[in-house]
């Protein structure tokens, strides 16, 4: 039966397929003319040149032609979509805004993105990632414009120049893309003791995030609050992902960006689209003036967290995204966020990295999307009424009438007033923006000084904090990932260098680094602050932490299947897996499935060799003894099932798979499990206690 929506092709004298309207849809060009042929040039002749008087074909080019612009200088590769912010507990207390008045919906647009690489890099380096809000408030948007990781590389905004330049692709060569693990990058870090904490993230597995969904987001910055009665509170904002955290691990980080370069963008667009809608809490860490004094470190320097512990997150509302943009370029790449949109009740803080934002963002934006008039497009314009008397520029969008633009006026106040000499808005002292003044301690006033605050120097304590704080196979993991890029870092002395700074963070860490580089430790760098021990921080961590997944829900499991698979068996778990919130996927050698021992056909969600086991959260092979002796052959399915263990991956199995999985060299423990309950358990996070095996074993 043909399709309503058939369209009829012809063939032209050339052999070129015509697809012409049956309806008013006509092509048309950008002035509304309308097109008699799409796929041919005006010539002189079948076979003679082509006239200089096509327009069709002039202005067709000429778009295209411009349909790039410049892209981000960083956070370039981005993915993002709409949804909604709920207000779910009443802060009026500490915040007048209205977009936390309990039970208010706000709409939303985020977009995560990598930092380093450009547009067309893949997904999943080990690399920051952006977390950026947008809320649409009926007070004016209110940009929350932040990162998965609470603090960054620098203390002072002047340095963002410094850093990117080292850590992009280098000057001269033109490589690595979207990664750090080369000679400029670590030459900076070393020489920016500053920059240690971040380091220590950095290299953790929180730069290897297994999707958007299950990483954290944090807004870095100190901000204040206000309420009604002008009372002002200090607050840094938290996004806390329902899902749980989750990262990868880096061999499977490595191959994951060879299957699958889009990986986490198709993942946020495929939750979307069946229903399972990603989901954060939002928290805020609120405290005074008088909690940042009894502080050793300083509450504007955007390298210091303030551990959970010490200071609980207050969960005040949650956000939802539920709508992919219907259009990548118009939405995703034309979004401009900046710091500086802010909305009454919420304000700056005098960190220095803040306060450079506030400006560079406003003029990254306009140098991007070429026009000061690009909050008019439609997913940067405010949903609340905009009056104001800012005229003309490039692309104005808006057609004012009248001849007041400006203010004050009073043209209207005479008899000989004409049409369009309405006064138009003014200022308003009640509900208008003021800027909160209140200070987090001493020498927020006074001269004018290029200095740092004495607050700033200690470096090292909260990179040690960190460090201490996880479990032991991330502080293996972060441990070999400083390996991996010093080992790629050609000269010897900036290795050195970095090894002096770990020693202030842990002789043991400095120890296994250079063990791993096969150099000496050297002697402790100098430090300008005695470096301290604090109290570990269970909530940094993600393995066994507070934020670890507890359940399957939200994980996708593959099901590797062949010709004989028993439907009854993969019918079962099928439920069980869906039952539990997880997303059961079928993969089989082909695309079109495999016939099952009933006979019937089950089509498959992935082949097998464009489906390895990277890209699920845990495997279940369920073959037949026919099954399983057609994939002994097949390298594809011996690399699965040795990924899937490797990469410390529940893995169950039908009693037939058997000699598959010792083909892979799977050895038994808890994660290897027969179908059931029990896998369905196991599947839920991956089996920390294999690593130290799997290691000896590679």
């Amino acid at each position: 039966m043909a399709s309503k929506n058939a369209i009829e092709n012809t063939t032209g004298s050339g052999g070129e397929t015509h697809q012409q309207a049956s309806d008013d849809k006509v092509l048309t060009t950008n002035q509304g003319i309308r097109i008699s042929d799409n796929q041919n040039q005006l010539k002189a002749g079948s076979r003679g040149p082509v006239l200089l008087e096509d327009f069709v074909l002039r202005e067709k080019i000429f778009h295209f032609d411009h349909e790039r612009i410049p892209e981000r200088i960083v956070h370039a590769r981005g993915s993002a979509a709409h949804g909604y912010f709920e207000a779910t507990e009443d802060i009026s207390d500490i915040c007048k805004a209205a977009v936390f008045t309990k039970g208010t919906k706000t709409p939303v647009f985020t977009r995560f993105s990598t930092v380093a690489g450009g547009a067309g890099s893949v997904d999943t380096p080990r690399d920051v990632r952006g977390f950026a809000v947008k809320f649409y408030t009926t007070q004016g948007n209110w940009d929350l414009v932040g990162n998965n990781i609470p603090v960054f590389f620098i203390q002072d905004a002047i340095k963002f120049p410094d850093l990117i330049h080292a850590a992009k692709m280098e000057a001269q060569t033109g490589y690595p893309q979207a990664a750090t693990a080369h000679d400029t990058f670590w030459d900076f870090i070393s020489l920016m003791p500053e920059s240690t904490h971040m380091i220590m993230w950095a290299m953790s597995d929180r730069t290897l995030p297994a999707s958007f969904a299950t990483m954290e987001g944090f807004g870095i910055h100190t901000f204040q609050m206000e309420n009604e009665a002008g009372d002002v509170t200090f607050v840094k904002f938290h996004w806390k992902p329902k899902a749980g955290l989750q990262s990868t691990i880096w061999d499977e980080t490595v191959k994951i960006a060879g299957a699958d370069p889009d990986h986490q963008r198709r993942d946020l667009f495929e939750r979307i689209d069946r229903g399972d809608f990603p989901e954060w809490e939002l928290g805020i860490q609120a405290f005074d003036k008088a909690f940042a004094d009894s502080l050793d470190f300083d509450v504007l320097d955007s390298t210091k967290i303030i551990p959970e512990e010490m200071l609980p997150v207050r969960v005040i509302g949650r956000m939802v995204l539920d709508r992919y943009p219907d259009n990548f370029f118009a939405e995703t790449e034309q979004v401009a966020y900046c710091p500086g949109n802010i909305v009454p009740g919420i304000g700056f803080s005098n960190d220095p990295l803040l306060q450079g934002r506030l400006f560079s963002y406003l003029d990254t934006q306009k140098s991007r999307l070429g026009t000061a008039n690009f909050h008019q497009l439609p997913v940067n314009a405010p949903k609340c009424p905009v009056m104001n008397f800012q005229r003309d520029g490039q692309f104005q969008m808006a057609v004012p009438k009248g001849r007041t633009n400006y203010e004050p006026n009073g043209l209207s106040e005479g008899a000989e007033t004409r049409p369009g000499d309405e006064p138009g808005p003014r200022e308003c002292p009640v509900t208008g923006y003021r800027s909160i003044a209140a200070a987090t301690g001493p020498d927020e006033e006074g001269g004018k000084l290029r200095i740092r605050a004495e607050s700033f120097a200690d470096h090292y304590s909260q990179a040690r904090l960190f460090f201490r704080s996880l479990a032991e196979p991330e502080q293996a993991h972060l441990a070999s990932a400083l390996v991996f890029e010093l080992s790629k870092v050609g000269l010897a002395h900036v290795r050195t260098r970095m090894m002096a700074n770990l020693v202030n963070v842990d002789p043991k860490l400095a120890k296994r680094v250079a063990d791993g580089l096969n150099m000496e430790v050297p002697e402790a760098s100098p430090s300008a602050a005695p470096v301290k021990d604090m109290e570990p921080s269970p909530a940094l961590r993600i393995i066994d932490g507070p934020r670890a997944p507890k359940s399957i829900e939200g994980r996708t499991i593959a099901i590797l299947i062949a010709d004989g698979s028993d439907a009854g068996v993969v019918d079962e778990l099928t439920s069980q897996i869906g039952d539990a919130g997880g997303r059961p996927v079928i993969v089989a050698p082909k695309i079109g499935g495999a016939k099952m021992s009933d006979g019937s056909v089950l089509e498959a969600d992935f082949q097998l060799a464009g489906g390895p086991s990277v890209l699920f959260d845990a495997v279940a092979v369920v073959l037949s003894a026919e099954g399983c002796t057609q994939l002994l052959k097949e390298a594809a399915a011996v690399q699965f099932v040795m990924d899937a263990f490797g990469h410390l991956k529940a893995i169950g199995h039908t009693e037939e798979a058997q000699p598959l999985l010792d083909k892979a060299g799977v050895e038994p423990d808890a994660g290897v499990t027969d179908l059931g309950a029990t896998f369905i358990k196991v599947a839920a996070t991956r089996i920390w206690a294999r690593e130290p095996k799997v290691r000896m074993l590679a």
